[in-house]
């Protein structure tokens, strides 16, 4: 009876010990850098989705939607002033466009066709300390408008301020991106491939993973993910690492997601798991590396495979348990008989 007591207790522990080897490595990732606005004195977000979208994290951040020619949407921003004294804030759409794998402003209240679309209910808004706003925005698309996505940005902005030596006019503003694809019947899907992974070390000396990502759909996409580590030298693990983020693409473009590591990380080689997605799109490929030891350099990759899914960790654990429990069965059989 005690030699099967000891050998539940030892197989309980093995379980346990599977189920922790697999597990996602906590505490290692490299902290993304602050929002440069976090300073700021004014915020806005976007406060509607499309009923078709609750699930789209894309679509609670920025106005995304696919409309027939002669439609009509509307979306509501809410403007906070997050300052302790009263401000004076403007409210209008400008243009935007995407290049070189950026979503990219275009200056002051530069046009485009989206925003000869948009319309708002308030322009100026006169806000007390710490006060909130709410305004109406409403596109109406024309009926004889050409198939395709626009991009543009409802924009929140402070009064001209000015320094001391009246020089240097300083403005602050914040915005909500618009992503409006016209067309008949249904919208385009949304793909992605990641077609490269491959090691570099930067200038700095830290190492980086590179994805070379191609939009195969008809939508704009925004780029964010996370990078595991494991299988290193001595059975070191690392990760997760977050995606630099900022890397958007429009239908068909090819651009470069970037993982940036911790300075402190041994050569390899390495196996990675890097998984990217945009919205509900979501691929994962892995890959065996080796970084360069000169800054400025590319490593080797020995494997590298693409998958469409993959199960989740935690699934991977009670799998684990589910093999090793299934083991004790004939086992603990075996021990019976002898006794």
């Amino acid at each position: 009876m005690k030699g099967a007591r000891r050998y539940w207790v030892l197989l309980l522990v093995l379980a346990f010990v599977q189920a922790a080897g697999v597990m996602p490595a906590a505490g290692h990732g490299a902290p993304f850098p602050r929002n440069p606005a976090a300073g700021r004195i004014i915020g806005i977000k976007l406060l509607d989705a499309p009923e078709s979208r609750r699930a789209d994290p894309r679509a609670h951040a920025y106005i995304v939607d696919h409309v027939a020619p002669g439609s009509t949407i509307e979306r509501r921003v809410e403007v906070t002033n997050e300052s302790s004294t009263p401000m004076h804030v403007n409210v209008y759409a400008a243009a935007a466009t995407i290049a070189n794998g950026k979503f990219t402003f275009a200056p002051e209240r530069t046009p485009n066709e989206l925003t000869g679309w948009t319309s708002l209910d308030t322009a100026d808004l006169d806000l007390a300390a710490s006060e909130t706003a709410r305004v109406r925005t409403v596109i109406r698309v024309p009926r004889d408008a050409a198939a395709g996505e626009r991009y543009g940005v409802i924009w929140a902005q402070t009064g001209a301020l000015t320094d001391r030596s009246h020089i240097m006019t300083m403005l602050g503003r914040v915005g909500v991106r618009m992503y409006i694809d016209v067309g008949p019947g249904g919208e385009p899907p949304s793909d992605f491939k990641i077609e490269r992974l491959y090691p570099t070390r930067a200038r700095d000396g830290r190492g980086e993973v590179r994805a070379r990502i191609h939009n195969t759909g008809g939508r704009a996409l925004d780029i964010s993910g996370a990078l595991s580590l494991f299988d290193g030298p001595v059975g070191l693990r690392a990760g997760p690492f977050s995606a630099r983020k900022g890397t958007t693409l429009a239908p068909g473009d090819l651009a470069e997601a970037v993982v940036p590591l911790d300075a402190r990380l041994p050569d390899g080689p390495w196996t990675v798991a890097l998984t990217l997605k945009s919205g509900l799109v979501e691929h994962t490929t892995r890959a065996t590396i080796t970084f360069p030891t000169t800054p400025g350099s590319a490593g080797a990759v020995a494997a590298s495979a693409a998958q469409q899914g993959h199960f989740p960790t935690p699934v991977v654990a009670g799998l684990s348990a589910l093999v090793l429990a299934a083991l004790c069965l004939p086992l603990s059989n075996v021990l019976r008989r002898r006794r």
